[in-house]
């Protein structure tokens, strides 16, 4: 009796569960080039628009020129490279629901709750190493674009900012997986995360009378975390600061987290 609930019993282990959950990420290419896809956006984009605000920084408005945040320019690429990690969270969890694994995993795996917490904690483990990796490149490849209007990773709050864009990879990451676990549709997922980061988020923060509601979704909060200087580039300031920001998203994630698991408990694979 106890033999044969044995080799159940190990396989719902967390030390098995993390390494199973390593091997899905790793023998899915598409995964991987979407972290890759994620580094080179995010630090060939960032390069690039640094070097284009160092040649122009004459021709910029005084206003922008007096909150001129050489941190933030070097994160420039982090628009586009988001989209690439919002990708990677879709696909490690719809990847599952579209292949039909999900019901061999949970098979494996009973305990639904302790399979999602395996999944997301590698995922998000691996997403937040490329994150830091990216964030830390971006910035002292900017930097050196930047020159003589350049700034150290000694300075105040600096460090704090380069550390942050890698947590806020980390963040849109954890959020699409929670985002993805709720629809359990990679296409469903990516039709409505992506035209809400690239698009929707951006047009309501421009508009008046919607840009005090939108300082509050996960990216627009989020991305305060990679501000040095206050009201950056001329940017309309905000109610909360930098922590309070990333605060701000880390409970959108945790939302979204939480309503992956429910759904996961409630419905069948």
């Amino acid at each position: 009796m106890a033999s044969s609930s044995a080799p159940s019993s190990a396989s719902s282990s967390l030390p098995a569960i993390l390494k199973s959950e390593w091997t899905k990420i790793r023998s899915v290419a598409s995964t991987t080039w979407t972290l890759v896809a994620a580094f080179v956006v995010t630090v060939g984009i960032g390069a690039a628009l640094s070097a284009f605000v160092n040649s122009s920084f004459q021709d910029m408005e005084p206003a922008e020129q007096a909150t001129f945040d050489p941190t933030l320019v070097s994160f420039s690429g982090m628009t586009l490279g988001q989209l690439a990690m919002i990708v990677f969270g879709v696909l490690v969890v719809g990847t599952e629901y579209s292949s039909g694994m999900i019901r061999t995993s949970l098979a494996a795996v009973p305990r639904r709750g302790s399979f999602l917490f395996g999944k997301l904690s590698v995922a998000t483990g691996l997403a937040l190493a490329v994150g830091l990796i990216t964030s830390f490149l971006s910035f002292f490849l900017g930097q050196a674009i930047l020159g003589g209007r350049s700034i150290g990773i000694g300075e105040p709050n600096v460090l704090r900012a380069v550390i942050g864009a890698g947590l806020y990879m980390a963040l849109i990451a954890l959020f699409s997986m929670g985002v993805a676990t709720m629809l359990r549709s990679s296409m469903l997922a990516l039709g409505i995360l992506m035209p809400f980061f690239f698009l929707i988020s951006n047009i309501l923060g421009l508009v008046s009378a919607t840009k005090k509601v939108a300082q509050y979704f996960p990216d627009q909060a989020g991305s305060k975390i990679m501000q040095v200087v206050p009201g950056a580039m001329g940017s309309d300031p905000v109610p909360y600061g930098p922590w309070g920001g990333l605060g701000i998203m880390v409970l959108w994630v945790a939302a979204a987290v939480l309503g992956g698991y429910v759904v996961l408990r409630k419905r069948d694979a």
